[in-house]
């Protein structure tokens, strides 16, 4: 199998590319290493892939890769991803989520790769007042960052109808697990009680997620890749859905950290209150099911960031910045 992976220095990506690699697989992968990308992750494989510090918009740079390594299967982790920064500089996400999609779509229908699997969020369909989502409900995104991965899901289901690109379109809940950064809520909690600092939680912390562990999600990618369909798309959620509250609470408890760190902040405009997937779709599929409880997959996490403080606290030369732009405490 030879498969190209793009942000496969990311976090969901490299923990991809680590099993591809170790299957045997020929594995190409292309990153930008922006403050997302870290060779760290890819440390125990390095000398078993080809590897390229290359941006997804530069085409010129990304066909001369596609044309030495031909690969079969395509696999599009490469985005920016952090949604409460795309709030405010939105434009970097449109050129990157929407434009980026756009040139490797153009070279998988140019080299006639014959999977290509475009990763995408839930959080393109929105607030979920009720009930869950499957497939085939409309999209309803709120924010930049949802509106410009709504545009590169749209945009593979186009070139597939149109062209006959052979896009598989996946659309995952909130992934957390070993190798995070702390951009995301799981993370950034446990970074910042370890160093006994304030918590942000947006409002009264009541939002509802759709949380599912990292190696469930990579299981469900080999999955897809191995028995799904060009041209569907398929919901990756694990139907466990708790309140950001109760997520920052547990890990508190787990760190015997007290819980007046939580400091909770205006709430983001546009923020969804509640969004929840049917993944139904996938299990009838494929036959994929996810295996590890919220509960056991948040003590898996916590002990790997007590287990790799300095790989954690690392991440603090970018973050300590957006936090401060982000959460401005009075």
């Amino acid at each position: 199998m030879k498969v190209l992976v793009t942000g496969g220095a990311g976090f969901i990506g490299s923990d991809f590319v680590k099993l591809a690699a170790r299957k045997g697989w020929k594995v190409t992968v292309v990153d930008k290493l922006t403050y997302a990308g870290d060779m760290e992750r890819l440390k125990p494989i390095q000398d078993r892939i080809d590897f390229y510090n290359v941006d997804i918009l530069n085409k010129e740079e990304l066909r001369k890769i596609f044309e030495k390594h031909k690969p079969k299967v395509v696999l599009h982790f490469a985005a920016e991803t952090n949604i409460d920064r795309s709030v405010i500089e939105p434009s970097i996400f449109m050129e990157t989520n929407i434009i980026g999609t756009i040139y490797l779509l153009e070279l998988v229908k140019e080299f006639e790769v014959e999977k290509f699997i475009n990763i995408t969020s839930y959080e393109e369909y929105g607030n979920i007042k009720e009930g869950e989502r499957d497939e085939d409900c409309p999209l309803n995104p709120r924010s930049p960052y949802a509106v410009s991965k709504a545009s590169a899901d749209m945009l593979g289901q186009v070139y597939w109808r149109a062209l006959k690109v052979p896009v598989i379109t996946l659309r995952l809940c909130s992934i957390y697990g070993p190798w995070q950064n702390p951009e995301r809520l799981i993370p950034m909690t446990i970074l910042k009680a370890l160093r006994n600092e304030h918590i942000p939680v947006y409002g009264t912390g009541d939002i509802i997620r759709e949380w599912l562990y990292l190696c469930d999600c990579i299981r469900a990618i080999f999955a897809v890749l191995e028995k799904g369909n060009p041209g569907e798309v398929y919901n990756v959620g694990s139907g466990e859905r708790f309140q950001v509250i109760d997520i920052v609470k547990q890990i508190l408890k787990m760190l015997e950290k007290p819980e007046t760190l939580i400091k909770f902040m205006p709430d983001r405009p546009g923020h969804e209150r509640r969004i929840a997937i049917c993944s139904e779709k996938i299990k009838n599929k494929t036959g994929w099911l996810p295996l590890t409880k919220l509960e056991s997959g948040l003590k898996y996490t916590v002990e790997w960031n007590l287990n790799n403080r300095t790989w954690l606290f690392k991440k603090l030369f970018y973050y300590e910045d957006l936090w401060s732009r982000l959460y401005k405490e009075e």
